[in-house]
């Protein structure tokens, strides 16, 4: 078994979600090579777990290494917005809840679908390959205007004008299918200052596309509510995000779980009787440090938010 990625703020992690009492149940929502999960099982051994993942390769990945910890650990494969909302009522509510956002390091170096632009490969960037279109299907069906609002909106990306008429003008001559040719496409059009860049000029229009292929951000927020909507009372959330698009949609609903009045602020008096549902455990979040950014140089722009659930909406 040939393990590639390397989980991020994995101390952090243990000390905001670790077991409070025994026999607890732990969500690992996006189990990935098993990291996280790994590490909580060896630490607490009377943790029990479920792990999460929308790709079926990643997820044997898993269970191979989850293996040791026999029925401790179950799995269940699909996207973890469909596994909360449609969680059993029968099921024992979970007491911890971890979401890694970010995609693992095995689909950048051993998937073979265009993740990077590093290798020349199908140009496709689907978590799970059995639905929805790829990369290639996106490009070859949009036109250059929306290509550009994707790239600007999905990847902050300030050359999404420039990059998306140099797409155009490449889809012209054929279907863009690989990685390579997509990234010498982009690195064309962009200045050469921002060639020469500290990050490949090719990495903004990439996170674009993969964000849109697997509908990343709008899968979110649907998540965060379910997936709260289940944690156990006195339960603990912990979210790792990778960049501002998601980080801000995480941090806005931790926030707005965190008001005790959610009346509109023209109004003179609270009428809505509110009750904040979450305390935040992280403040402002909590970013890797200097040696492990070192160690591990993809963690450099990760941030962990966690909260402790205080009480159920109304009507659980």
């Amino acid at each position: 078994m040939d393990i590639v990625h390397t989980p991020v703020l994995l101390e952090e992690t243990i000390k905001y979600l670790a077991p409070r009492k025994s026999g607890e149940l732990m969500i690992d929502a996006t189990v990935g090579e098993g990291g996280h999960s790994s590490a909580f099982l060896s630490q607490f051994p009377e943790l029990k777990l479920i792990g999460v993942d929308a790709d079926p390769e990643i997820l044997e990945v898993a269970r191979e290494r989850l293996g040791r910890f026999g029925e401790r650990v179950t799995f269940y494969s699909g996207w973890s917005n469909d596994f909360f909302a449609e969680y059993p009522a029968e099921y024992k509510r979970p007491d911890t809840i971890l979401m890694d956002l970010g995609v693992s390091l095995f689909h950048y170096e051993k998937s073979g679908r265009g993740f990077s632009f590093r290798y020349d490969e199908k140009l496709d960037m689907r978590i799970d390959t059995s639905t929805g279109i790829s990369a290639a299907d996106l490009i070859a069906r949009f036109s250059e205007k929306d290509l550009a609002d994707l790239i600007y909106a999905n990847g902050e990306e300030r050359y999404s004008r420039r990059i998306a008429k140099a797409i155009a003008g490449a889809k012209a001559n054929g279907a863009i299918g690989s990685s390579a040719v997509l990234a010498e496409i982009v690195e064309s059009a962009v200045p050469p200052a921002y060639r020469n860049g500290p990050a490949h000029p090719a990495t903004r229009t990439f996170q674009a596309l993969r964000i849109a292929v697997n509908g990343e951000l709008s899968r979110l927020p649907d998540l965060l509510r379910a997936a709260f909507r289940i944690l156990e009372p006195g339960g603990r959330m912990g979210v790792i995000s990778f960049h501002s698009l998601e980080d801000r949609i995480v941090k806005n609903f931790f926030r707005e779980k965190n008001r005790d009045c959610i009346c509109p602020p023209e109004a003179p008096i609270c009428k809505c009787g509110g009750q904040r549902e979450l305390t935040i455990l992280t403040g402002k979040g909590i970013k890797p440090g200097e040696e492990e950014i070192r160690r591990n140089p993809p963690s450099r722009s990760a941030r962990f938010r966690a909260v402790e659930k205080i009480l159920d909406e109304a009507g659980l």
